[in-house]
């Protein structure tokens, strides 16, 4: 099984990054979205964010 990681286009709010990693790793996005909100409370979060919305690829 080639399991890779996308950006989603089903379960996308901004950019779909975070509904990806929620499937990839078969979590609710809400989940992950929650956390990542937590995290860019320190202001890395959104750096992180946009890099990872330019480099993963879109799952189309």
């Amino acid at each position: 099984m080639d399991k890779r990681l996308y950006r989603s286009t089903r379960n996308r709010l901004l950019c779909g990054v975070c509904g990806g990693i929620g499937e990839f790793f078969h979590i609710d996005p809400t989940i992950v979205r929650l956390l990542w909100g937590l995290f860019a409370l320190t202001g890395a979060g959104i750096v992180f964010y946009i890099l990872a919305a330019l480099i993963i690829p879109s799952d189309y």
